[in-house]
């Protein structure tokens, strides 16, 4: 079943839209300027070279999982549909609990924004999650 009903976006749609916007822009910074993202984040008290490696590689995974959502985003109420959001909401609960912890460096503006997206977009799953039930 499709989620794009009467040229309405349904809101399954929309969440996987701008999941998959957010996590292809983050990713393909970490994927191309991963040093410039690692200082951002980190400050430039981290050992930048084997740090960027690590970069590349969450950049390819937040590719992955915003090319997922993009490809899943008019899927409607399927059990591969229901799993990805089942998976964005684990990854946007940790994103929030990682920076609250401190793995993500001080609590700056950086670390604050991130908890403010990924704690919306967390809310968001869970929403989406509950209409989908009905």
């Amino acid at each position: 079943m499709s989620t794009v009903e009467s040229g309405r976006l349904t809101s399954l749609t929309r969440l996987f839209s701008a999941t998959a916007a957010i996590e292809l822009g983050a990713g393909l910074t970490l994927l191309a300027v991963p040093a410039l993202a690692i200082r951002v984040i980190f400050g430039s008290a981290v050992d930048v070279f084997p740090a960027a490696g690590i970069a590349r590689v969450t950049g390819t995974a937040l590719i992955s999982l915003g090319a997922a959502c993009w490809w899943a985003r008019n899927d409607g109420r399927s059990a591969a549909s229901r799993a990805l959001l089942g998976g964005i909401l684990i990854y946007n609960v940790a994103v929030v609990g990682l920076c609250f912890i401190g793995v993500l460096g001080a609590l700056g503006p950086l670390q604050w924004a991130a908890i403010v997206v990924h704690g919306a977009m967390a809310i968001w799953c869970v929403r989406v999650g509950a209409d989908q039930r009905r």
